[in-house]
C-alpha cells in the first residue's frame, strides 16, 4: 500500500479548497445581490445538492483510478462510473421532475438538462483522470530519475574503484623494474608512492576535490615515473591555474598520465611526455603529448580499460560538457586534449 506524503495531503487539500470555492461562488452571489441570508442559505443548498453527484463522481475516480484504470480493468472502471452516475443523477431529477405534471417542453427541457448534466459528470471523470495521471506520471518520472541517478552513481563508484588497482598495478610494475636498476631511488619510490596512495584512498571518497589536489597528486605521480627514466626521456609537467580550489572529478585523468609512461617511453630510444594542466574561465584543460610506441602483437601489459573508464566517467559525471582529441601527429606524437566547460 502506498505511504500517504505530504505532496499527498497538500494536493487533496487544495482541491477541497477548490470545490469550496465553486459552491461558495452562488452563495456569495446571491449576497451582494440580495443580502437576504435565508436566501443564501437557500442557494447553498441548492448549490450542495446539485454539485452532490459531481462531487461524489470525482473523488470517487481517485479510487477507481488506482484500483481499477491503471490496472487495465476498463470495463469496471467504466461500468461503476455508469453505476455512479445513473444512481446520482436519476435521483436528483426524478424528486425535482417527475412529481409533477409537465407539459411536453417541459419534458424535453429536463432530459436536455439530464444529458447536459451527465456531460458535466463525464467531465468531472475526465478531470480526475487528467489529474491523477498527471500525478502519476510526475511520480514515475521521478522515480526513474532517482534510479538512473543510484545507477549512475553505482557505476561512477565502480570505475572508480578499477581505477585504483590498475594505478596500484602499474606503479608497481615501474618500481619493480627500478629495483634492478637503482634500489635506493626504488626505496624512494615506495615512499611517494605511499604518498599517492593516502590521497588516492582517503581524500578521493567525493564527486569532485579540489584542483589543487589532483594537481599536486599528478606532479608527485609524474615525478615518480621520471626515476625510472633514463637520460633519453624529456619529461615535463607544467600548470596554469587560476582557480586552485576549483572543483573536479577525483583521479580523471591519472590512467592517461600513466600510459604516456607506458607506452610512450622507451630506454633505447629518444622519448618524451609533455603533460599541461591549463584551467581559465571555470574551463579545465588537460593535454598530454607522449611518443608514440605502439605495443607490439605479443605485448599483454595493458588492456586499455583505464582509457575506456576515463571516457565513461567523463560521459556520466560531464554529459555535453567535455572534448575529447585523439591523433597521432606528423612526427609520431601521440596527442591527447581534454577540455572540460563549464
Amino acid at each position: 500500500m502506498k505511504k500517504i506524503g505530504k505532496k499527498d495531503i497538500l494536493l487533496l487539500v487544495m482541491q477541497l479548497a477548490v470545490w469550496a470555492a465553486i459552491i461558495s461562488v452562488p452563495a456569495l452571489t446571491a449576497y451582494v445581490t440580495t443580502h437576504d441570508w435565508k436566501n443564501v442559505r437557500a442557494t447553498t443548498w441548492a448549490t450542495v445538492f446539485m454539485l452532490q453527484s459531481p462531487l461524489v463522481i470525482y473523488f470517487a475516480n481517485f479510487y477507481l483510478l488506482h484500483h481499477l484504470f491503471f490496472r487495465r480493468r476498463y470495463v469496471w472502471f467504466a461500468l461503476l462510473n455508469l453505476v455512479l452516475m445513473l444512481g446520482l443523477n436519476f435521483g436528483l431529477f426524478y424528486i425535482r421532475y417527475f412529481t409533477h405534471n409537465m407539459p411536453y417542453f417541459a419534458k424535453l427541457n429536463m432530459y436536455m438538462g439530464l444529458f447536459v448534466f451527465m456531460l458535466f459528470n463525464c467531465a468531472m471523470i475526465a478531470t480526475a483522470v487528467g489529474i491523477r495521471h498527471f500525478m502519476r506520471t510526475n511520480r514515475l518520472k521521478q522515480q526513474l530519475a532517482e534510479q538512473r541517478q543510484k545507477t549512475t552513481e553505482a557505476e561512477l563508484a565502480w570505475l572508480k574503484n578499477q581505477i585504483n588497482p590498475h594505478f596500484l598495478f602499474n606503479t608497481l610494475n615501474n618500481i619493480s623494474s627500478l629495483t634492478q636498476i637503482d634500489p635506493d631511488k626504488a626505496q624512494e619510490a615506495i615512499a611517494q608512492l605511499s604518498d599517492l596512495l593516502r590521497y588516492a584512498m582517503y581524500e578521493t571518497d567525493k564527486q569532485d576535490v579540489p584542483l589543487r589536489g589532483e594537481v599536486e597528486f599528478m606532479r608527485n605521480y609524474v615525478e615518480l615515473m621520471r626515476l625510472r627514466c633514463n637520460s633519453k626521456t624529456s619529461v615535463e609537467f607544467t600548470t596554469d591555474i587560476e582557480n586552485e580550489q576549483a572543483p573536479v572529478a577525483p583521479l580523471l585523468f591519472i590512467s592517461l598520465v600513466e600510459n604516456a609512461f607506458k607506452h610512450g617511453t622507451s630506454t633505447s630510444r629518444p622519448s618524451l611526455v609533455n603533460i599541461s594542466m591549463v584551467q581559465r574561465d571555470n574551463a579545465l584543460t588537460f593535454t598530454c603529448d607522449n611518443t608514440n610506441y605502439p605495443k607490439s602483437d605479443t605485448d599483454r601489459s595493458g588492456s586499455g580499460i583505464g582509457i575506456e573508464n576515463t571516457r565513461r566517467r567523463l560521459q556520466l559525471l560531464y554529459p555535453g560538457r567535455f572534448d575529447w582529441q585523439q591523433e597521432v601527429t606528423a612526427d609520431n606524437i601521440y596527442h591527447t586534449q581534454i577540455t572540460i566547460r563549464p
